[in-house]
C-alpha cells in the first residue's frame, strides 16, 4: 500500500534540503492549493507543484 499524504521528513529526503526549508514548501504548497494548515499535502500535489514525477517521488518515500 502506498501513502498519499507527504511529511517535510519526505521532503528533505527528496530535495536535500532542511526541515525548515521543507515545512516551508509545504506550506507554500498549502496556500497554492487553498488548503487550512490543519489539511495535508497530498504527493500529487507536491508533484504539481514541483514539477518532479510521482514515480520519482513515490521511489524516495518507499526507500
Amino acid at each position: 500500500m502506498q501513502r498519499v499524504v507527504i511529511y517535510p521528513k519526505d521532503v528533505q529526503r527528496i530535495t536535500g534540503k532542511s526541515e525548515k526549508y521543507s515545512r516551508r514548501l509545504l506550506v507554500q504548497i498549502k496556500a497554492k492549493f487553498s488548503k487550512e494548515p490543519h489539511q495535508f499535502v497530498s504527493v500529487v500535489e507536491f508533484c504539481q507543484f514541483t514539477g518532479l514525477a510521482p514515480e520519482l517521488v513515490t521511489k524516495f518515500m518507499n526507500d
